[in-house]
């Protein structure tokens, strides 16, 4: 049975929502962007033409200089120059203001040595772009006048109507050529705002600028790959130690164990060295265990940073207050440098701070880790006398971090170290 004869909505006769205020909201857009190109025209017909009166006061004295017909072209002269070199600089801020205002496009404020490229906008192709920024107005115009002809018919006297029989038909067709540019209006300004914006920003740039910008990014680029790939090096190799190295002196520790326990019939020089070797192998994984941890620790991986620098205080040789509120984990490469700054920073205190108890504090606050490390020490710490602490303010800034200090004699010390960072990658 077919499903139209029993009232259900079929795909040819359900309505189309919202088309009726799609269609209103296309045309408000059309007539906003119609308002914008023939303000952005008019507005450059004034910028684009101020150069072709100080153009010619300019070429009148110099001409008057030289045939002597002008007593005041040697004063006139230079003041003609001087406003025509000042135009330049001034037409280019005015046309950055009118791309900045009307169309939303930002250029770079430039220097003087582009001063070229400038004058080549402002005194030669300003007054081209001119020109036809003057016949879109004037279609404009024209549009305005025709579509409205007959309005303003009723103003004719009535003597001009008599002698003029065929004036209807006269304005039948300006209403229809008056139509037809009514129609051509939009497309012909709109095409003329992007040939603007084509031309304008490539001759209004600063060439210097943009090469620094593209370095700057590139080296930014390039850094924070040299960041990734030193960290998934670390990685590599703490994994290479622990399932490697390690595991074969474990196990050597364990047969050494095992030989000491059953073999009691052997030598005491034997089991001497036995002894000997079953130690050595035992110190040999602490401090395996040590540089693993200090290469990269696998909680860190595995559970994030709150487990890790928990790790940390519970090791260190002085009492630690630790408080850490991060609401979501940052960026692999982030956790590593706060993680090896907490590291590094007990372990100045341990060495150099004579401190009591030291505070760690790591918050999140929007894309901000903040790290903070207090100690109750002598201060007096200077990141210039050693290079403890610049190496800190290196692993911040390897990441675009800052790193402050504030260590007065007597204390106590307070080092904020703050990164900028994403939430990590689910």
């Amino acid at each position: 049975m077919n499903l139209l004869t029993r009232g259900t909505p079929g795909p040819l006769t359900r309505p189309r929502a919202g088309t009726g205020a799609e269609r209103r909201s296309r045309r408000a857009r059309a007539r906003a962007r119609l308002r914008r190109d023939l303000a952005f025209v008019a507005t450059g017909v004034p910028l684009h033409l101020l150069t072709v009166p100080l153009f010619l006061w300019a070429t009148t004295q110099f001409v008057g200089l030289l045939e002597g017909r002008l007593d005041a072209a040697p004063y006139g002269l230079p003041v003609a120059l001087a406003l025509v070199v000042a135009a330049g600089f001034w037409l280019t801020e005015a046309q950055r203001w009118r791309f900045r205002e009307l169309c939303g496009v930002e250029m770079p404020r430039l220097r003087f040595a582009a001063a070229r490229r400038q004058f080549g906008y402002h005194w030669l192709v300003g007054p081209c772009l001119a020109l036809l920024e003057l016949a879109v107005l004037a279609l404009v115009l024209l549009a305005v006048a025709g579509t409205t002809v007959y309005a303003w018919e009723w103003l004719l006297p009535d003597e001009f109507r008599t002698a003029h029989r065929d004036y209807t038909t006269w304005s039948a067709f300006v209403m229809a050529a008056g139509i037809g540019s009514l129609f051509a209006v939009p497309p012909a300004a709109g095409a003329l705002v992007r040939l603007e914006h084509r031309i304008a920003p490539a001759l209004l740039r600063d060439d210097r600028a943009e090469a620094l910008e593209r370095r700057v990014s590139d080296l930014t680029e390039s850094r924070a790959a040299a960041v990734d790939a030193a960290d998934a090096e670390r990685r590599r190799i703490e994994r290479d130690l622990h399932d490697g190295a390690q595991q074969h002196l474990v196990s050597m520790a364990l047969n050494l164990g095992i030989a000491r326990a059953t073999l009691k019939d052997l030598p005491p020089e034997a089991q001497a060295v036995i002894d000997e070797a079953h130690r050595a192998a035992k110190e040999s994984i602490e401090e395996l265990n040590n540089l693993v941890r200090g290469l990269h620790p696998s909680v860190l991986d595995e559970l994030g940073l709150d487990p890790a620098l928990s790790g940390l205080a519970a090791r260190a040789p002085l009492p630690v207050r630790l408080r850490v509120d991060i609401p979501s984990r940052p960026a692999p490469a982030v956790e590593a440098v706060a993680y090896f700054v907490v590291s590094e920073a007990l372990t100045n205190i341990a060495k150099h701070a004579h401190a009591t108890r030291a505070e760690v504090t790591v918050t999140r606050r929007g894309e901000i880790l903040r790290v903070i490390v207090t100690d109750d020490g002598t201060g007096g710490a200077d990141p210039s006398a050693g290079t403890g602490l610049r190496g800190l303010a290196q692993r911040a800034s390897s990441v675009d971090g800052a790193f402050r200090l504030s260590s007065p004699t007597g204390g106590p010390t307070v080092m904020t170290v703050e990164l900028p960072c994403r939430a990590a990658a689910q």
